[in-house]
């Protein structure tokens, strides 16, 4: 029965204490939020806590949230799962990340068939790698397309930080990239 509710169906049922409706919540946003969460955290032990935390925070607050289209549950929870991930960050203290000096990115940009030789495990290994401000700046702006304004007002940086940490964060991916591509041509 629950499977086959809506996903406005599905939280006014979560909204009315239904453990079953709960569950299904669970069931359908689990993975997902778990995959959001990874990509802002070294360790999977931290993601799969945040993805508790966050699941746990909806169903408290499933009375606030509004439907408005399909998909909109998801980008609700998605927000809050986003919101704690960079609280856990500001909670922590910021890894400390060397100044890089201030020379001109001349790093080649890879080419399309490079991108695409490249398997995504590598990728996400790099961003993971990314220290901790530039992979939340790099995963907002790049993947959850957040502006540097917005993000500027989540991380408590200035708009030029933002978009400091995310050039940074792309050089660092590039060489990881450029270096990668080196390496399987020999």
């Amino acid at each position: 029965m629950y499977r086959e509710l809506d996903e406005q169906a599905l939280a006014v049922s979560c909204s009315k204490g239904d453990r079953m409706a709960g569950e299904e919540l669970y069931r359908r946003y689990a993975a997902k939020v778990f995959t959001l969460c990874r990509r802002y955290t070294d360790n999977p032990d931290d993601a799969k806590d945040l993805m508790q935390e966050t699941l746990i925070q909806a169903l408290d607050k499933i009375a606030t949230y509004r439907y408005s289209g399909k998909g909109s549950l998801y980008g609700w929870i998605s927000r809050i799962a986003i919101n704690l991930a960079l609280n856990q960050i500001r909670r922590k203290r910021w890894k400390t990340v060397p100044l890089d000096d201030r020379r001109r990115d001349d790093i080649p940009e890879p080419t399309e068939e490079e991108m695409e030789a490249i398997p995504q495990e590598k990728l996400l290994e790099w961003i993971a790698r990314l220290p901790d401000v530039r992979k939340a700046v790099f995963n907002l702006y790049c993947i959850d397309g957040y502006s540097h304004k917005e993000i500027a007002e989540m991380l408590k940086i200035s708009e030029k930080g933002s978009a400091g940490m995310l050039a940074k964060a792309r050089k660092q991916l590039k060489e990881e990239i450029n270096r990668y591509l080196k390496d399987t041509e020999q």
